[in-house]
């Protein structure tokens, strides 16, 4: 029987996928009470979510995990091809660095299964969470003191009572956290059926030419198609839902392998998985009402030729643990909350819609807007675009300063070490030595009260970073976003006063 006993849990987590579990992972590390529950007994077995990002992997970082995702994921190579009918690259991202602005590589592709795995196991190292699986939440209520959870064992159906102080829903696109809480959903446009086709090949030698290791975006107005290569002999294809197809014939073993066979043979691997998906393009308005929060699908979906739908749910993790941490620890007050969605929102939406636009490249099928497009892009080389890095909303940021709001890069001091294993997951204030050691006792005094590292360096690397932007110090959040710049050390007091220092009670 789960504890009944008010105000039992700090934070309870409806939903334990990659989201759920990297949420447990740093409210578990920053030492709150956490409880999971999760509808399902397993981790669920097929393929899923492929991609993540250089962002998110220096999230993995930041809970000790790291080298245990490595040995499940592989850095992404090449970047994605946008390649038309007549089979011309007309498009490239980039960022297929080895080492980006992250401290790593910019792009991993994994097997959701294998990194669900990494991440629970990573959450059975805190006494302090508790994970219930096979555990459905049937209703939610939140009054003064908290919330009242009613979840039934699926194994039994019967009804257990928990509090939680705060409940965060990472219970997916047909969430019930975000029902309970009446959030509308705004469409921005996209819904489009795609057929999912998940292989994994044979040991015996390919009698054709390799697959690409790179992720190509099929271009062609007669059938749309995505090929990735995942992760050790694992491959993707997607393959757009057109006009007259009889989508029950489509996941048939005999429809998927014609639809493929320009690639691969029903000889050359097993067939996995074949579901159709319907891409969407949504964003929640409402993540916290009162006691009540939304993080990942639950909050947003997007299309996925961006390979974003999980990293903006990882994102949404590392946003919010550190500011539930300092409401439960009575440190600010709980409309620090509000920030939550007025920061991640318009970054997710700005993925969102970059998402669409590219879906709209690949989707042409009209032919004659196909040529046009692809005149578009005539001329010569292909167009390389850069992955994006946009900044947060209005919140915890000093915004008379730039570039605030960004994540500071990670980089390789000149000890050897990565940045963020030197400073924690603290707040921290770094700058240049010389700067450091002219603040005064009041000025250093008035950090340490708000928890923060201060720490003056002579590296290389960043006493570039701090000539190029003309300052002499930052300040990183406990997420390594720029919360402020300082050109001269009274810059720091007005930083200072960004952070939600109210010491009121978290009830």
């Amino acid at each position: 029987m789960i504890d009944t006993s008010p105000g039992s849990f700090d934070v309870a987590i409806v939903g334990f996928g990659p989201v759920g579990a990297l949420l447990a992972n740093l409210l578990g590390q920053a030492g709150l009470s956490v409880l999971v529950l999760e509808k399902e007994a397993e981790v669920y077995p097929l393929p899923r979510a492929i991609h993540f990002d250089g962002e998110v992997m220096r999230i993995f970082q930041s809970v000790g995990l790291k080298q245990e995702v490595l040995a499940v994921a592989r850095p992404g190579t090449g970047g994605m091809h946008f390649v038309n009918a007549a089979g011309t690259t007309m498009l490239i991202r980039g960022g297929a660095l080895q080492h980006g602005p992250h401290g790593c590589a910019n792009n991993y592709y994994f097997h959701q299964p294998e990194l669900e795995q990494v991440l629970r196991r990573g959450v059975d190292r805190f006494p302090n969470v508790v994970v219930r699986l096979a555990h459905e939440v049937k209703a939610i209520e939140s009054d003064e003191e908290g919330v009242l959870l009613k979840a039934a064992a699926t194994v039994s159906d019967k009804t257990q009572r928990v509090r939680a102080r705060y409940v965060v829903g990472c219970d997916g696109a047909r969430s019930l956290v975000r029902k309970t809480m009446g959030s509308p959903m705004e469409d921005l446009g996209l819904h489009q059926p795609w057929l999912v086709f998940d292989a994994v090949l044979k040991d015996e030698p390919r009698r054709r030419s390799p697959l690409p290791d790179h992720t190509v975006q099929y271009c062609d107005p007669v059938r749309p198609m995505t090929y990735c290569n995942v992760v050790g002999k694992r491959r993707r294809w997607e393959i757009m839902i057109m006009p007259g197809d009889d989508q029950q014939s489509m996941t048939r073993p005999d429809s998927l392998w014609k639809l493929v066979e320009r690639w691969i043979r029903p000889d050359e691997a097993t067939l996995e998985r074949a579901v159709i998906y319907t891409f969407h393009s949504v964003l929640a308005h409402g993540w916290r009402k009162g006691r009540l929060l939304l993080a990942g699908d639950a909050a947003h979906q997007m299309p996925p030729f961006l390979g974003q739908g999980m990293c903006a749910g990882m994102r949404d993790c590392a946003n919010l643990a550190w500011k539930l941490e300092a409401v439960a620890a009575g440190r600010a007050s709980a409309d620090l909350l509000d920030s939550y969605e007025s920061e991640r929102a318009p970054h997710v939406r700005a993925f969102v819609e970059l998402a669409v636009r590219l879906g709209d490249i690949i989707q042409t099928t009209d032919p004659a807007a196909a040529q046009e497009r692809d005149q578009r892009f005539a001329g010569g080389e292909p167009e390389i675009f850069e992955f994006p890095s946009p900044g947060l909303g209005e919140g915890v940021l000093d915004r008379d300063t730039s570039p605030v709001g960004l994540p500071f890069p990670q980089p390789v001091l000149d000890d050897g070490r990565l940045l963020d294993d030197l400073l924690g997951n603290s707040l921290a204030v770094i700058g240049r030595r010389d700067f450091i050691e002219s603040m005064d006792d009041d000025a250093r005094e008035r950090w340490s009260l708000l928890g923060a590292t201060v720490l003056g360096r002579s590296d290389r690397t960043l006493l570039d970073w701090f000539k190029v932007h003309g300052v002499g110090a930052v300040v990183l959040r406990p997420d390594r976003y720029l919360m402020g710049v300082a050109r001269n050390v009274g810059d720091l007091e007005r930083i200072a006063a960004c952070w939600p220092t109210v010491t009121l009670s978290p009830h």
